[in-house]
C-alpha cells in the first residue's frame, strides 16, 4: 500500500514588503518546507523587484496590488478589490498578513474570502503615534478589525501581551512565533565601501520617532568626555528617514561630527560585517516588534545596550547578554556602554551569553517547525 501523501497547506502572505517585513518574508520563505507549505506573496506594486525564493531556490509565486504606506481611502479600496480577486482565484487555506496595512486589507478581504487571517503586526501602528489622539485612532482601528477572522501571530511575547491587554484579543486567539534568522557565517558577510575607525559601537535604524537616534547622539556627547576615541556608526539612514535633518543638526550642535558616522541604506550582508567588527550593539528605540538588528547582534556574539521597549526586552536580558535601560535615560545608557567598553571580562561573558541565547530562541533552523504547526492548526 502506498503511503498517504500529506496535503500541502497553501499560505497567502499579504504585505507591503519593505524594511523588516521584507526581511521576515525572505527568511521565512527560505526556511519553510515547500513539500508541506505552499506559499504565495501578495505585495505592493512599488515594492521590491527582487524575487522571493523558497528553500530550494525556486521562485515563490507573487502578485501585485496597490498597497501603500499612507492611508488613502480610494487607493486602499482599490487594493482591497485587487486582493479579493487574487484570493478568490488562488484559494489559500490560510492568510498570513504583515504590518498594519497588510493586516487591515487581509482581514477586510476575509469577509469575502472566509479563511483565518494570521496577523503579525511587526509592532502595532498605534505605537508610532506621538499624539494621544492619533494613538487612540489607530488603536480603535485595531480593535475593530480584530473581529474579522483574525488571530494574532505575534513576533514576540511583548507583542502578544500588548495584543491581549490593549487591543483586546482573547488569549486563545493569539500565538507567538519569534522573529528568527539563519546563523551568520563569514561567507554571508560583505565588506562595505566605507572607512570606519578600528573601534566603534553601532546601531541600525533610520532616523525616526521610533528609532530615537537623537538619544544616541546625546549618549555619545556624554561618552566623548570619558572616552575620547568613542565612535558611533548608524546604519540604515535611507530615503525614508523623517528625522535625518534634526539628527544631523544635533550632531553639529554638539560638535560630534568626528564621533558619529551616518551610513545610507546598504546590503544586509554589509550590515553583518559592520556589526561583526563592532565592540557592541546599541538601540534607543521607543518601540519594536522583534528587531532583526538586535537578533543579528546576538548571532554575531555581541553584547548590547538597549532601551526597555517591546522587542528589545524580549532579546536582551539585563546583566546577562547586555543591559536594558529606561527610554531617554541618557546617563544610564552612557554608563552601561562605558562599563562594557572598559570591562573586557564582563563584555566577554555577555558575548558568550548572547550567542547561546540566539541559538536557544532565535535560530530559524530549529524553530521553523513551530510556524508550520501554526499554519496547519489554522488552515481551513
Amino acid at each position: 500500500m502506498k503511503p498517504l501523501l500529506m496535503k500541502k497547506i497553501k499560505v497567502a502572505h499579504i504585505a507591503h514588503s519593505l524594511g523588516g517585513v521584507d526581511v521576515y518574508l525572505r527568511i521565512t520563505l527560505k526556511a519553510l518546507n515547500p513539500e508541506h507549505i505552499e506559499c504565495m506573496v501578495i505585495h505592493g506594486k512599488d515594492d521590491t523587484e527582487k524575487p522571493f525564493l523558497d528553500k530550494h531556490g525556486n521562485k515563490v509565486p507573487e502578485f501585485r496590488a496597490s498597497y501603500q504606506r499612507a492611508i488613502s481611502p480610494l487607493r486602499d479600496l482599490k487594493a482591497l478589490r485587487e486582493t479579493i480577486k487574487i484570493l478568490r482565484q488562488e484559494r489559500p487555506d490560510v492568510i498570513h498578513a504583515h504590518s498594519a496595512k497588510g493586516g487591515i486589507i487581509a482581514r477586510a478581504a476575509s469577509l469575502w474570502c472566509p479563511v483565518t487571517v494570521l496577523y503579525t503586526p511587526h509592532a502595532f501602528s498605534f505605537l508610532s503615534a506621538p499624539s494621544s489622539l492619533k494613538r487612540a485612532f489607530y488603536l480603535n482601528i485595531e480593535r475593530l478589525f480584530k473581529r474579522f477572522h483574525s488571530v494574532i501571530l505575534a513576533c514576540s511575547n511583548s507583542e502578544r501581551s500588548r495584543a491581549i491587554k490593549e487591543v483586546g484579543y482573547k488569549e486563545s486567539r493569539t500565538r507567538v512565533f519569534n522573529n528568527c534568522i539563519q546563523p551568520i557565517s563569514e561567507a554571508a558577510m560583505q565588506t562595505p565601501e566605507v572607512h570606519l575607525p578600528a573601534q566603534y559601537i553601532c546601531t541600525v535604524g533610520r532616523p525616526s520617532y521610533q528609532k530615537n537616534i537623537e538619544m544616541l547622539v546625546d549618549v555619545i556627547k556624554v561618552l566623548s568626555d570619558k572616552i575620547p576615541t568613542i565612535h558611533l556608526v548608524v546604519m540604515g539612514v535611507g530615503e525614508y528617514s523623517p528625522n535625518k535633518e534634526s539628527v544631523e543638526k544635533l550632531i553639529q550642535q554638539h560638535k560630534l561630527t568626528k564621533y558619529i558616522t551616518l551610513i545610507p541604506w546598504i546590503a544586509r550582508e554589509q550590515i553583518f560585517s559592520i556589526i561583526n567588527k563592532s565592540s557592541l550593539y546599541v538601540s534607543a528605540s521607543r518601540y519594536e516588534g522583534l528587531p532583526y538588528s538586535v537578533i543579528e547582534s546576538l548571532a554575531l556574539a555581541k553584547a548590547s545596550v538597549v532601551t526597555d521597549c517591546d522587542g528589545n526586552r524580549d532579546l536582551i536580558k539585563d546583566g546577562y547578554n547586555g543591559y536594558v535601560v529606561p527610554e531617554n535615560s541618557v546617563e544610564t545608557m552612557a554608563n552601561r556602554i562605558f562599563t562594557l567598553l572598559t570591562d573586557e571580562l564582563e563584555r566577554n561573558k555577555m558575548e558568550k551569553n548572547a550567542l547561546e541565547h540566539y541559538h536557544a530562541h532565535f535560530n530559524i533552523e530549529s524553530s521553523i517547525d513551530t510556524l508550520e504547526g501554526i499554519y496547519k492548526e489554522f488552515s481551513k
